[in-house]
């Protein structure tokens, strides 16, 4: 046939029907019976003689959704083989895209031997080899092969790649799912570096498959240096289980387990650790570590969707211990602050369900008590309801709060001589409903005036321990004792009726807009009951910051434990600004009055918190705010709060940050004035900086650190690169930090090595701690 010949022929008329079944992976049960295919060939030759038919220059050949080219291709009916040669290239059903010199198999490609292959996969995996044989329809073997997850590079095809894998085999398991290389040795940028016996993977189109993971190392003085080994089981589409085993040089053997389990609806955890501790000594004298021998932990998180507006969930931690788990980094649980909780939440547009148990846990080394001193919360219970209709034309809202606390150590400290006791022994409990109504009014000048309606109640139940009971009867001031009334039950209410006007100001011009907006709030209430008795428990409001953002707050304590009584107004200026080449701007400026009544920020509670808040005095200290933004990528902004009379800086908190071509920066303020009360005796002024660099597509670094000022110490810093592609990243990081009281210092290095599909090598919590 001297014309191109293009014919439609039965599966058995060129190649039976499994003959374009896949190499790595398919043998003649895996295809249709009876499927057709289509040839297109410039030569077909039927040679009688040698009972042999080709098809020959320009083959293509389409089967089910493959596609085989060659310059030409043979089969031979006595020997059912299929031979293809000439620029050999098979696009499979799935993507995957085989190159070879030659291809000798079987019809139903049960076996063969290819010379000269190479395979791209559709992930973006590599193979080549100097010949590949197949045998039992599964089994591949590659011949001096190479392998490797990296792109090669387009300009320059021959040159190496960041990484691969040179083996004098390599046997790619199409049933088991494994790709095992045999004397092998690991290749960074074309030089060898390590030399493997064996190393067998998952199958890279495999996202789950069981066996060992890479190994991570660490080290710790008191810990000496680990090797971590872990090991994937595979178990089930929805359940699986990884165990690890890390031997320390000085604490011996730490064993490890995590069971996952997702369902349609969620999925949960459980995970498991535990050593006995060869060299307790190891750690200092008299700390939790150096005190316990055999330790252990289990804990268990999950979360799971009841339907669309309702999450049920848990975050458990049971160990032997205060600080096994921090020690031992273990993953999901090595927080300093551990919250144990249990949950279930409810969220319908703007209505909000929240009732939850919780415990935290202090994981420290030092014996200070801070763990012993953390309450059981039985329950905390939060909802919010506001109907979708107006009432009375304005907006109402409902508010409950509940919690109920155990403490099972009072927490009384006296920093500077002064008394706060911010932790109660025995129990303690209430239930606060609340109930807000707003409307806002819009007059003919642009006038917006809100009035506000709002009523609350509080019950409140305590039983203390005698402990509890002593300090608090003689709890001091720095005016004497004063409010020690303890009682079994409070009963408490507030009303309130508020009013709020706005008069948004426009100024304009042909390059930039301006808005200010005069504000003025007043709030007329009575005296808060019991204000100033300290028995009345104080657990979530126990932090008050008195800025800008919380001027025109109706009340400005953190929690309901305490509440704001009396008559007070705020009194403020809003501006805002955009301008025509980009630039916005911000500011805010006011203060708050106290007008009538007894001032609930003067009145003292367990803990003072209404000391050096700005507030305790019946003019307030100004509080201000100004910000800016350039189209460039610069932000600023600076807040702080002014005495009222001298105008001296109490608290200021500048920001700046910037993203100008490859550098991304930021730099931040802290000034707050001594609060000796409140348990700070001295100035708190700091400095924090961050800058990362990205020098090119791939490198980049970063460095940040935090200075304190006033103990002229350098709080921490750390240094970092990393390198990141899609087949390969690197990072390496240096931590330092340094304890302001103790002056104690300790460094860490870390580094990470991931190489897509193989794994991720490195320090087993991204760390080489060292700590003198």
């Amino acid at each position: 046939m001297g014309a191109t010949a293009v014919a439609t022929l039965c599966a058995y008329a060129l190649l039976p029907a499994a003959s374009q079944a896949q190499t790595a992976g398919l043998d003649a049960s895996d295809l249709p019976q009876g499927a057709q295919m289509l040839l297109t060939a410039d030569n077909l030759i039927y040679d009688n003689d040698n009972n042999t038919i080709t098809a020959a220059g320009g083959v293509q050949i389409e089967y089910n959704g493959h596609t085989l080219v060659a310059d030409q291709v043979t089969y031979d009916r006595a020997t059912s083989r299929v031979m293809a040669s000439g620029r050999v290239q098979i696009v499979q059903k799935d993507g995957n895209r085989i190159f070879a010199d030659e291809i000798d198999i079987t019809d139903n490609f049960s076996d063969g031997f290819v010379n000269a292959l190479r395979v791209e996969t559709v992930d973006k995996t590599y193979f080549a080899a100097e010949s590949a044989e197949r045998s039992g329809g599964r089994l591949t073997t590659f011949n001096n092969g190479v392998y490797t997850a990296c792109e090669p590079c387009r300009e320059k095809p021959e040159k190496p790649p960041i990484w691969r894998i040179k083996a004098q085999k390599i046997i790619w398991n199409g049933e088991a799912k494994t790709v095992r290389f045999e004397s092998a040795r690991f290749e960074f940028f074309g030089m060898p570096i390590a030399y493997l016996p064996f190393l067998e993977v998952a199958d890279p189109t495999v996202k789950r498959k069981s066996g060992f993971l890479l190994p991570s190392i660490t080290y710790k003085k008191e810990l000496g240096a680990g090797v971590k080994v872990p090991y994937y089981l595979a178990l089930s589409p929805t359940y699986d289980l990884t165990v690890s085993g890390t031997y320390y040089t000085k604490q011996g053997f730490l064993a490890e387990a995590e069971w996952r389990q997702r369902f349609d609806n969620g999925q949960y955890s459980v995970t498991v650790a535990g050593i006995r501790q060869q060299e307790p000594e190891a750690w200092k004298a008299n700390t939790v570590n150096g005190s316990e021998k055999t330790r252990g932990m289990i804990g268990t998180k999950g979360q799971f969707q009841i339907n669309p507006r309702w999450t049920f969930g848990w975050d458990v931690l049971a160990q032997t211990d205060k600080n096994f788990s921090r020690t031992y980094k273990i993953g999901g649980f090595a927080d300093t602050v551990q919250k144990s909780e249990l949950y279930l939440t409810g969220l319908d547009d703007r209505n909000f369900f929240d009732l939850r148990a919780m415990h935290f846990n202090i994981q420290e080394d030092a014996p200070t008590g801070r763990d012993e001193q953390q309450p059981w919360v039985l329950p905390s219970f939060d909802y919010s309801f506001t109907p979708d209709e107006p009432v009375a034309g304005g907006e109402l809202n409902f508010d409950v709060n509940m919690q109920g606390l155990r403490r099972e150590t009072l927490s009384l400290r006296t920093p500077g001589g002064f008394s706060k006791l911010d932790g109660a022994e025995g129990s303690s409990g209430r239930l606060t409903a609340e109930a807000e109504w707003k409307r806002s009014f819009v007059t003919d000048g642009g006038l917006v005036v809100t009035p506000l309606l709002q009523a609350r109640g509080d019950a409140v139940y305590t039983d203390y321990d005698a402990t509890t009971i002593n300090g608090i009867t003689n709890f001091t001031t720095d005016s004497g004792a004063v409010g020690n009334e303890i009682r079994s039950s409070y009963y408490r209410y507030m009303a309130t009726a508020g009013l709020e006007a706005r008069w948004p100001i426009l100024f304009s011009t042909s390059s930039a807009s301006h808005v200010l907006e005069p504000m003025a709030q007043v709030f007329i209430r009575p005296d808060a009951p019991y204000q100033g008795k300290l028995g009345v428990p104080n657990e979530d409001a126990q932090s008050l910051v008195f800025d800008a953002t919380t001027l025109f707050e109706r009340d400005k304590f953190s929690g309901f434990d305490r509440i704001e009584g009396g008559t007070r107004a705020n009194v403020g200026i809003r501006y805002s600004g955009s301008f025509a080449n980009g630039w916005t701007a911000h500011g805010l400026f006011g203060q708050s009055y106290h007008l009538a009544g007894a001032n609930p920020y003067a009145q003292p509670d367990l803990v003072n918190v209404g000391a050096y808040s700005g507030l305790e005095t019946d003019v307030s200290d100004f509080v201000g705010m100004v910000g800016f933004a350039t189209p460039g990528g610069l932000a600023l902004s600076a807040a702080a709060r002014f005495d009222e009379k001298t105008f001296e800086i109490r608290r200021t908190d500048i920001k700046s940050a910037a993203s100008i071509g490859n550098v991304t920066a930021s730099l931040q303020y802290a000034f707050i004035q001594a609060q000796p009360l409140y348990g700070f005796l001295d100035d708190r002024q700091e400095v924090t900086g961050v800058a990362k660099v990205r020098f090119d597509e791939n490198w980049s670094g970063f460095g940040s650190g935090t200075y304190d000022l006033e103990s002229r110490t350098l709080v921490s810093n750390s240094y970092g690169v990393s390198y990141g592609d899609d087949c390969f990243i690197y990072s390496m990081t240096y931590t330092r930090s340094k304890n302001r009281d103790t002056q104690e210092t300790s460094q860490s290095f870390g580094f990470r090595i991931a190489l897509r599909t193989i794994g991720d090598f490195g320090t087993s919590s991204g760390e080489l701690d060292s700590s003198f």
